[in-house]
């Protein structure tokens, strides 16, 4: 067994560098070593192991599993060093902190903006870093704490859920004037699908499970096929199609009447926004109390009855010319 006075910290940052870079090139410049002496520590580290870290393949250097799981946590151990010496080193007692968040594009933009000015003016001394890109899961680069929408499932990263996604046809409010009083499977069968394409399913996978559960004959294949739900609402908003959104996230346009809502329907895929972080970062009191400050602010959302919103929307539509008939579409 590897004991901690036995670390080999040579080869260690060696790996981490070459890793991170996928090229002993690069790898030994950030070092300012050579590369004979970069491939050396690396090959010892293996050696210690018995197991490959690296693939060296022609088209470049790609992590083996092992190396896969050991790189982040080499990152991440050496950029709290990186850090603690670095506050020591420091004579500012107000000195800043950072905090690397990562949040999809629609959560970031609908309430994630919002969340992190509030948060920044409660905790003015500590410095966000926001990255967000499209995907399912936790993000492929180095965070402290990730907001990921993804399936309930069994991992080694802490799993908040800040709620479960709840879709619900929605489409412009002209375009749900023109169907008032006519079956929702009209609606649906004239305007064109809008789909948000999912990672590891299939781009009509949201409008399949709703025809399936209403038991609707409708070609869920055809329609346009957006990278975030933002993209495709704006698209809807326009008059331009009919897609199926999560109710939460957009209950603000739902309620001022930005979008027109056809029916109260909806259902579940089993999606939801987690709050994602390894748990040795719980140790960090930073990530500790940004965990317990996101964490209070979507109490509740999961125990919410069915839309009243909604139902109140259904109700004003109907009143207005605009509602549609659910029990024919069912």
């Amino acid at each position: 067994m590897i004991d901690r006075k036995w670390l080999p910290l040579n080869a260690l940052r060696a790996f981490e560098a070459v890793g991170r870079n996928l090229s002993f090139t690069a790898g030994a410049q950030s070092l300012s070593v050579t590369q004979s002496a970069i491939s050396r520590h690396v090959a010892s580290l293996e050696d210690l192991l018995g197991k490959r870290l690296i693939h060296r393949r022609s088209s470049g250097l790609v992590l083996t599993e092992a190396g896969a799981r050991l790189l982040p946590v080499v990152e991440k151990s050496f950029d709290r060093i990186e850090k603690i010496l670095n506050d020591i080193k420091s004579e500012d007692a107000a000195r800043e902190r950072l905090l690397r968040v990562y949040m999809p594009p629609t959560f970031l933009q609908r309430f994630g903006l919002e969340m992190l000015q509030a948060f920044r003016n409660e905790f003015p001394q500590i410095v966000l870093d926001v990255s967000s890109t499209y995907g399912v899961g936790h993000p492929l680069k180095n965070v402290d704490v990730a907001v990921v929408y993804d399936k309930p499932k069994i991992s080694d990263t802490i799993m908040d859920l800040l709620w479960m996604e709840r879709a619900t046809p929605v489409c412009s409010p002209g375009l749900a004037a023109r169907f008032a009083g006519r079956p929702l499977a009209e609606l649906l069968a004239a305007t064109e699908l809008l789909h948000v394409r999912i990672e590891g399913q299939p781009a009509n996978h949201l409008w399949s499970q709703f025809a399936r559960q209403l038991a609707l004959d409708l070609d869920t294949s055809r329609g346009m096929t957006f990278d975030t739900l933002a993209l495709a609402v704006q698209y809807a908003e326009r008059g331009h199609g009919i897609v199926l959104c999560d109710i939460d996230m957009f209950i603000d346009d739902i309620q001022q009447g930005r979008l027109g809502v056809p029916s109260d329907i909806e259902i579940r895929d089993g999606f939801g926004y987690f709050l994602s972080l390894p748990p040795e970062n719980l140790d960090d009191p930073l990530i500790a109390l940004f965990r317990n400050w996101i964490i209070t602010r979507f109490l509740g959302i999961n125990q919410r009855p069915r839309s009243a919103v909604l139902q109140r929307t259904a109700i004003r539509a109907e009143e207005a010319g605009t509602g549609g008939d659910v029990e024919a579409a069912c």
